[in-house]
């Protein structure tokens, strides 16, 4: 089984990407075959500053490799760094139907909303597209908000290979990633950086824990018992702690006579040590450029090897070549 992922750099992780996406990307790493790649043709339908995107594009790779992602096990690369891709994202736009691309709900949103919408965001799910079918995919992990991109995806590999009466490319299937550990912002929200509420994976410990201070909290007194389970800081917690720590905090909770104050704190020190590891591997990896650029180059190399012999049979299939 061939699995793929792609993560768009415009902003550094935080927890409710390492919880929501990136924890299970790392563990599909173990499959017959994975590619993982940093999206920033994706990235440039929103961030026009040239050097902030290289910068965030070389943090993800670091921080993603930090986390556990291992080279050897899984294909790491950027996406710019395949071109097949673009030329492959042109030979699907010429069967892709603009009522198609129309409904997609994000050119969809935007519009509603009134904000700018350029062609880049319009044809942003054949680029998806192109990105998927390129490695001969067999699953991609996404949230449900993205189960529509890989529709469009399979409805345009299928047209394409209707259209000149090949089989083309392989139609993917989607793997709905596991939210059951619900990642609530700063705010009790969904943590995200549309919402600005979000905790960053590595943000240095002295503002990190001045942010989770800061987390929103309700007003009842603190002699009050409360049911942990419907609370988003007890939420939080409960993502880094042991079973023996959760045990003890929901008794807390049920018993009454705290601060939350207290649970912060107790946040600020399981999320220190959950995270400890990555931490160090991080900072060795930020002061090695050279290796993480070798990386980078190797996984390109690797994902190019492949997405060729596809826009190869793509090619030949409509008559060029």
């Amino acid at each position: 089984m061939r699995v793929l992922s792609g993560i768009q750099p415009t902003g550094r992780f935080h927890w409710g990407n390492y919880f929501g996406a990136i924890r299970q990307y790392i563990d599909l790493q173990h499959e017959e075959a994975s590619y993982y790649f940093i999206a920033d043709l994706h990235a440039l339908t929103t961030i026009h500053e040239p050097e902030r995107l290289r910068q965030l594009t070389i943090d993800a790779a670091i921080d993603l490799l930090a986390l556990g992602l291992d080279p050897t096990k899984a294909v790491l690369f950027a996406q710019s760094d395949v071109p097949e891709v673009s030329e492959l994202c042109w030979l699907l736009m010429t069967v892709a139907p603009m009522g198609l691309l129309e409904r997609c709900h994000a050119y969809k949103d935007k519009l509603a909303k009134g904000l700018p919408s350029g062609v880049g965001l319009f044809t942003y799910p054949v680029l998806m597209a192109a990105d998927i079918l390129a490695y001969d995919s067999d699953v991609v992990p996404v949230g449900e908000d993205q189960v529509q991109h890989i529709e469009v995806c399979r409805d345009l590999a299928g047209a394409f290979n209707a259209r000149f009466g090949q089989d083309v490319f392989r139609l993917p299937k989607a793997k709905i990633l596991d939210h059951s550990a619900k990642v609530p912002g700063t705010d009790g929200e969904k943590m995200s950086k549309s919402y600005k509420n979000v905790l960053e994976l590595f943000e240095p410990e002295a503002p990190l824990r001045k942010s989770i201070m800061r987390i929103t909290t309700d007003s009842r007194p603190m002699e009050e018992p409360k049911e942990p389970d419907g609370d988003h800081l007890y939420q939080l917690f409960r993502l880094f702690a042991t079973d023996e720590e959760r045990e003890e905090m929901s008794a807390t909770y049920r018993r009454g006579n705290f601060g939350y104050g207290q649970v912060k704190k107790a946040l600020a020190d399981v999320s220190q040590r959950y995270f400890a590891d990555a931490r160090v591997r991080r900072d060795a990896l930020a002061a090695d450029p050279e290796k993480v650029n070798a990386i980078l180059r190797d996984g390109a190399e690797r994902a190019r090897k492949a997405a060729s012999a596809v826009l190869l049979r793509a090619q030949r299939a409509c008559g060029l070549r």
